[in-house]
């Protein structure tokens, strides 16, 4: 089921690495070695940094060697700015054969460290939560979760490993810029994530561009359920995926922003016998597989959703494509979009 989180919380989780203008070449690899010349390119920022986050503050005596992460997101980030993970966690949803995604297969085989080889990260399973025996195994320097869903008490184990990055307000809901950001500051990188963001954000804006039916659209992003009493969910404007449909320039139906003034997370259940009231132009959905949609719209209740009715509905069966929204990062963003833009061009068009 594609709404499961992590620990618990429920309903989770869009050009080429190239394409990021900021390039892996040249970075050191920092967490697997490298000469001493290496090590000292790979940080830039002045140490001691102190970085912000919901328990408090983390201060990092010097620019880590060995970076461990937890969650998703934490670790693309790493990569992308030239610091490859001693340790991460496999993608056990939405992953490959290789438990990891082809953008970050991309990235390390780039950076000489592809998954198989002698420089590639420890993998760990984060099925039952936090794998802290095996990311204590990789003996880190520090241990990001910028974008995670830790609890206070994970936070307070892994803290006895290393130093620990956690996310800054929401769990699973940091923006993939305030992540990098926060990376960025823990490997002393500042700089180059700033270019990151920058990149990235740019590549993202020409490529919508060629969808200009796009701009300006409504839009819900949900998970519809038709086998489900209780199949409908709706994800508020604090989610990847929200987020990811309004920095291309659409914008999140009306009906959301005035109920999301009295939720809380980053979703609200919606009842399937007032589906019709999700009024918006384009609509967004998980599905488990094809047939699903076509069970959507013949749904009594949920094919009463406008843009179910009129054909503008996106039903992503592509796991590996909803991960690189949901948990949205410098280097899913850009390969997401070849795949991603056609299917909301296509449902913007019939508005």
């Amino acid at each position: 089921m594609e709404f499961s989180r992590r620990q618990g919380l429920k309903l989770g989780l869009f050009a080429s690495v190239a394409a990021l203008g900021v390039g892996l070449a040249g970075c050191a690899t920092g967490a697997t070695g490298g000469t001493e010349a290496q090590k000292t390119q790979a940080s830039t920022d002045t140490f001691p940094v102190t970085i912000k986050h919901i328990y408090g503050e983390t201060v990092i005596d010097k620019a880590p060697q060995r970076v461990a992460t937890v969650s998703w997101v934490n670790d693309d980030v790493a990569i992308a700015l030239g610091v490859i993970p001693v340790g991460m966690p496999l993608n056990d949803w939405g992953g490959n054969a290789q438990g990891s995604t082809p953008w970050k297969d991309a990235a390390l085989e780039k950076a000489g460290a592809g998954l198989g080889t002698d420089k590639a990260p420890v993998q760990y399973s984060e099925v039952d939560g936090v794998n802290f025996t095996e990311i204590a195994k990789t003996t880190p320097d520090v241990i990001l979760a910028a974008y995670s869903g830790l609890t206070q008490e994970d936070y307070d184990k892994l803290s006895k490993i290393a130093p620990v990055i956690a996310f800054p307000e929401a769990a699973y809901g940091t923006g993939w810029q305030d992540s990098t950001t926060m990376i960025g500051a823990a490997l002393g990188k500042s700089a180059a994530a700033k270019e990151l963001i920058t990149a990235t954000e740019k590549t993202i804006a020409e490529q919508a561009a060629k969808y200009p039916s796009i701009k300006g659209k409504t839009f819900i992003y949900g998970n519809l359920e038709p086998a489900k009493s209780d199949g409908v969910n709706v994800y508020l404007s604090g989610d990847n995926r929200p987020k990811f449909l309004s920095s291309i320039g659409m914008e999140l139906a009306p009906v959301v922003v005035e109920a999301e003034k009295k939720a809380e997370g980053f979703f609200m259940p919606w009842s399937a016998e007032k589906a019709n009231e999700l009024d918006s132009q384009v609509f967004v959905s998980w599905v488990p597989d094809q047939k699903t949609k076509g069970a959507i719209v013949a749904d009594p209740l949920l094919g009463q959703i406008p843009a179910v009715k009129s054909g503008a509905f996106v039903a992503d069966s592509d796991n590996t494509l909803t991960l690189s929204i949901s948990a949205a990062s410098p280097l899913s963003l850009p390969w997401a979009l070849d795949k991603f833009l056609p299917l909301l061009g296509a449902a913007a068009d019939k508005v």
